[in-house]
């Protein structure tokens, strides 16, 4: 999987659990800039992400990322290390 096509499902991901549709994800996005993103649902998000790719995230990796790019560079490569 490509950077820009899992950005796009994270985007999906994202509008579903916050039920915002205007909600536009970047590398630098981060919570601050979302006003639903708070504690409950990074764990909806964390958990919505896991099943839609069939993985599992620890929660070092979870703590490590300051905004969607390194979130993004971790489940590229749990995507790869996967197959």
């Amino acid at each position: 999987m490509k950077k820009k096509e899992l950005l796009i499902k994270l985007t999906t991901i994202f509008r579903d659990i916050m039920d915002d549709e205007d909600i536009t994800l970047t590398d630098s996005t981060c919570a601050d800039d979302i006003d639903e993103w708070d504690s409950l649902t990074n764990i909806q998000l964390i958990v919505a992400i896991e099943k839609e790719f069939g993985i599992k995230i620890k929660s070092g990796q979870i703590q490590s990322w300051n905004n969607v790019g390194e979130m993004v560079e971790d489940l590229l490569k749990e995507l790869k290390d996967r197959n």
